[in-house]
């Protein structure tokens, strides 16, 4: 599947800013399953200094300043991506193999995936993560028929809800409530694979979604998206390859070639699409609009933000 992406952010300040410093993840990541064929990201006012790099988890960013008075920043980026669906192996492995690999041991071997077992300031440690665990994971499940129960339950028991949690509710509480955004589905599901000792990593990405019959596919409709992948690692006695395996709490799935992933991450922070630091811009606000649609549709263009 061919992708074409929009993702378009606006900022208006009162009163302006004086000085700005950002960096953004905008640009998709290359992996086995997906190729980046074309990728653009503009921004205004022009930039007095742009540098493109890579982070230590492998994601693209931009960073980028302004030193001159504004007051709106507009930043579009504009993507075409190939997506294939990822086979993942047949494996009857139980999860608690998968635990002990990642068990400290004097003199055992560095796992570099190692630092997706430990909490991070997003998706903490907490009993209430382990205890909502627990009923997916009882002794010998196979690790991936597990993790897909969880991801079951958690779209069964929470509630999608935009007005319940902000970008900074922690996860516990969108537990407790039992109702948040796929950014919240997603901290929950990382947290309670960590609580039993599983390593699992954030994914910022987009979904092709399909308009109702009838109806055409809205400009700026759509929203960047978030989900949780799990390791299933290389284990002694078995030909399995490492490959990271992306589930969906939000809907209740795996991700398929209907996915585009952005960037990786421990947790939400360490992705996020697009952050800064102001002198002045006391007040702000923001629009954010995003269109993704196949490739072999008429152009829409631009996303539409007033």
């Amino acid at each position: 599947m061919q992708l074409r992406i929009t993702h378009e952010t606006r900022y208006a300040y009162t009163p302006s800013v004086q000085t700005a410093q950002h960096m953004a993840h905008l640009r998709p990541l290359e992996t086995c399953s997906q190729e980046l064929l074309e990728h653009q990201l503009q921004v205004q006012p022009a930039p007095d200094q742009r540098i493109d790099t890579r982070d230590i988890h492998g994601n693209s960013r931009t960073f980028f300043s302004l030193q001159s008075l504004h007051d709106r920043l507009v930043v579009t980026a504009r993507s075409v991506v190939a997506t294939r669906g990822t086979h993942w192996p047949v494996a009857d492995v139980p999860w608690e193999q998968v635990q002990a690999l990642y068990r400290y041991q004097a003199g055992c071997r560095w796992e570099p995936s190692a630092e997706f077992v430990f909490a991070s300031p997003l998706a903490p440690r907490h009993p209430d993560f382990l205890d909502y665990a627990r009923t997916s994971f009882p002794p010998g499940a196979p690790l991936l028929e597990a993790v897909a129960d969880l991801t079951h339950r958690l779209h069964r028991d929470m509630r999608y809800d935009p007005r319940a949690t902000e970008v900074n509710t922690p996860a516990v509480d969108a537990l407790r409530q039992r109702k948040g955004v796929c950014q919240d589905f997603a901290h929950i599901g990382i947290a309670c694979l960590r609580a039993i000792g599983l390593p699992a990593r954030y994914v910022s990405g987009y979904l092709l979604t399909h308009p109702p019959p009838g109806r055409l596919r809205l400009i700026g409709a759509d929203a960047s998206h978030a989900w949780f992948a799990v390791l299933l690692p290389a284990l002694p006695g078995t030909d399995i390859e490492p490959i990271w395996c992306d589930f969906d709490p939000t809907n209740d799935r795996r991700a398929g070639d209907d996915y585009v992933t952005l960037a990786i991450g421990r947790d939400y922070a360490d992705v996020t699409p697009l952050r800064g630091v102001l002198r002045g811009g006391a007040r702000h606000t923001l629009k954010v609009a995003v269109t993704v649609e196949p490739w072999n549709e008429p152009a829409l263009g631009a996303a539409a933000v007033p």
